[in-house]
């Protein structure tokens, strides 16, 4: 039964499927493949995103951007697909994506 539904990052999934050790160790081993981020790190940075506070900024645009870690505006905007950003948001959320690289 869901009882909830929240986005997750790679890095959040990987923290849940380590605590359920007995189940998911396929889908762990995937995760760790391409998780850049631990837990935590992927929590704070979660924490700063959302604190920028832009209206456009979607649950779901931060876990991508969290996964994936863009370095550039052309990478940032395939995250952020139909909706468009101002150059300012976009470099304040590329400083704040850069301080975990």
């Amino acid at each position: 039964m869901i009882k909830n539904r929240q986005y997750l990052s790679m890095a959040e999934v990987q923290e849940f499927l380590d605590l359920k050790s007995d189940h998911g160790k396929e889908m762990s081993l995937f995760i760790k493949k391409f998780t850049k981020l631990t837990a935590k790190e992927a929590k704070e940075l979660r924490k700063k995103l959302e604190e920028l506070n832009m209206a456009k900024m979607k649950e779901e645009y931060v876990v991508k951007i969290i996964d994936v870690l863009p370095d550039s505006v052309q990478e940032l905007n395939k995250v952020f697909q139909g909706a468009s950003l101002e150059e300012n948001e976009s470099n304040k959320i590329l400083e704040t994506v850069k301080q975990y690289k």
